[in-house]
């Protein structure tokens, strides 16, 4: 009896252990606004412009041991973007760029996390403008801990690069801005 209720007691363990490893799921901290999504442009070759989406929203896992087993999905309200000037906000949600009233959302939907060193390549597929294309994001894994509130925190910096044209923005802008920087930073709460 005594050899049964170890082995009970040895498999509990064992399954607890097992849920417990493996990726955490987090969902991408809005609420808070610790999350940032934004953008640059150069302004023909002499300056930058900077922008961002106020409104997006997703989830991530993260496994640590195991980056193959991380998945990134984003959902961005393209209507939210903000580069601080309206009339120029007007123009970039138009049909010149981004055609906010046909397209209003963008997503980037990852199939493959790879762990380089410190960094992870973050591969997946970024539909904007109602084009779909591969895009690959550089992050790097800021922090992780316990929050003030009880919850757990995983934050972390990415940056990526896509070219108008890839995604059907054919607005003459010039030879230096034909493509746009990512800079993307952002706060999980584990579920």
């Amino acid at each position: 009896m005594l050899k049964k209720a170890l082995t009970a007691i040895a498999i509990a363990a064992t399954l607890m252990v097992t849920a417990t490893a493996g990726a955490a799921e987090y969902k991408i901290d809005k609420k808070g606004q610790h999350a940032f999504l934004q953008f640059r442009i150069s302004h023909l070759g002499y300056s930058w412009i900077y922008g961002r989406f106020n409104d997006f929203d997703g989830h991530f896992t993260f496994d640590e041991e195991n980056p193959a087993a991380d998945k990134v999905t984003v959902t961005i309200n393209t209507a939210s973007l903000d580069t601080n000037h309206a009339e120029r906000d007007k123009h970039l949600r138009s049909s010149d760029f981004l055609n906010v009233s046909k397209y209003p959302q963008a997503t980037f939907v990852s199939n493959r996390v790879e762990k380089e060193g410190d960094e992870l390549k973050i591969s997946g597929n970024l539909t904007l403008n109602g084009v779909t294309k591969p895009l690959t994001l550089e992050a790097k894994k800021i922090g992780a801990g316990e929050d003030p509130w009880g919850g757990y925190r995983t934050g972390f910096e990415a940056e990526g690069k896509i070219a108008l044209k890839d995604y059907n923005i054919l607005t003459k802008l010039g030879p230096a801005s034909q493509e746009v920087d990512l800079i993307i930073s952002l706060e999980g709460v584990r579920q």
